[in-house]
């Protein structure tokens, strides 16, 4: 395990994240059953049956520095999801967010910008990365929409840059926040956060 990037825990108000264990399973096959989120054909989101070997493959990966995953819980403490650090650069101190899911009945609430919040400030404030970097499906538009609320900046877009499950090729938005942008970025993500729903 990289020595750079180690196993946390963040909370705020409206959510935790919590370092990914096997003991999470059910939770989060009952999260991906919400919304039926493994059927979405422009996203990879394990199905229930392949959950454990998802667990498997994320911890692995940690073991070995490439990633940092996290179980999402909501304010009452249930299960919603999981997100990841990837694509780890611990020479030049950069981090994607990614592989994230969420629960349906936890979309389109607080939940997801103070996830955000708290990646990108133990990323910028603790890890001291340069850029934090975000990637997409071109056609998933709500994925788009909310890397773009966050104030993160089209990159551009990578062509043909893999192949789905499904055979279809995938183009890859590719977003970023660089570390002079993140004071904004925080002030903007806090204010969405604070002003009334």
């Amino acid at each position: 395990m990289s020595h750079w990037l180690e196993p946390v825990r963040l909370a705020g108000a409206h959510c935790a994240l919590e370092p990914l264990s096997p003991l999470h399973h059910e939770g989060l096959v009952a999260a991906t059953q919400d919304g039926d989120l493994c059927k979405l054909w422009y996203t990879s989101i394990p199905a229930p049956e392949a959950m454990g070997a998802e667990i498997r493959r994320r911890l692995d990966l940690q073991d070995r520095g490439a990633m940092l995953p996290f179980t999402t819980r909501d304010a009452q403490g249930r299960i919603v999801g999981m997100t990841t650090y990837m694509n780890v650069d611990a020479v030049h101190h950069r981090v994607e967010i990614g592989s994230t899911w969420t629960a349906r009945s936890a979309q389109r609430g607080p939940l997801n910008t103070e996830c955000k919040l708290l990646l990108l400030g133990h990323a910028f404030d603790r890890l001291g990365c340069i850029a934090v970097e975000f990637r997409t499906h071109f056609f998933n538009q709500q994925s788009r929409r909310a890397i773009e609320r966050l104030g993160a900046k089209l990159d551009g877009i990578l062509r043909h840059h893999q192949r789905a499950a499904n055979g279809t090729l995938r183009d890859t938005c590719v977003y970023s926040i660089i570390q002079e942008e993140w004071p904004t970025v925080r002030a903007h993500l806090r204010w969405q956060l604070d002003r009334p729903r």
